[in-house]
């Protein structure tokens, strides 16, 4: 073997080793985006805004209790249901009406169903679904519409602000014509909207056909 052929072999070796360098590198780093995507490398700050957000959800649904409920945002929060424009804007107008309006306002079968969670520098952002039986009045979400007894499904998003590890703020957003389809308020047969149908297909994309409304007016 002469001095080229040895050299040869020896650059080739080298290249070898880089590409298994390289490779195993991608494959950690691969590891790495799939650690942060479930969730496990959250740093202690969005840890901690989770937990107050937890909180916050639990003593609103479960305990029910205005007092806690408050204890987890900060002096000055705001709360703004988008669709029908109900919430409030400090501390007192928030309190009054988690007391008045939010906290009494969900039917024994209330259920909130997770879908995702992306969670910032200073903000958690879920995608939920709300499930409920229209049995008792709900002025946080129909108000002036008196009970009706029906089902409904709607798939809401939620947008936490955080200041100094308190809620500082909630803009929640969720397709109120889905909603009054769902108890009888409009027929969505007659007008681009959508039922309970909207939210199965949020929780699975593949669960409900796309394109129904358009396919609807073409026929």
């Amino acid at each position: 073997m002469n001095w080229r052929e040895i050299m040869g072999r020896a650059r080739l070796g080298c290249v070898a080793i880089v590409l298994i360098v390289v490779g195993c590198q991608v494959a950690d780093t691969q590891k790495e985006g799939r650690k942060t995507m479930n969730g496990r490398d959250l740093t202690l700050e969005q840890q901690a805004m989770v937990e107050v957000w937890e909180r916050h959800m639990a003593v609103e649904f479960k305990e029910k209790s205005v007092d806690a409920t408050m204890a987890t945002m900060t002096s000055d929060p705001f709360v703004n249901h988008v669709p029908v424009m109900t919430g409030g804007v400090g501390s007192s107008e928030v309190r009054h009406f988690y007391g008045a309006y939010f906290i009494p306002g969900h039917p024994p079968d209330t259920e909130v169903v997770p879908v995702a969670r992306t969670v910032g520098k200073d903000r958690i952002i879920d995608e939920l679904i709300h499930k409920f039986t229209h049995t008792i009045e709900m002025p946080w979400i129909l108000p002036g519409v008196p009970p009706t007894g029906k089902r409904v499904e709607v798939a809401v998003i939620v947008v936490v602000q955080f200041e100094g590890g308190k809620i500082a703020g909630e803009r929640i957003y969720w397709d109120q014509a889905s909603v009054l389809a769902q108890i009888g308020l409009i027929d969505a047969e007659k007008l681009p909207a959508t039922g309970i149908e909207a939210s199965r297909k949020v929780a699975d994309a593949a669960q409900e056909p796309s394109n129904r409304l358009i396919k609807r007016v073409s026929r």
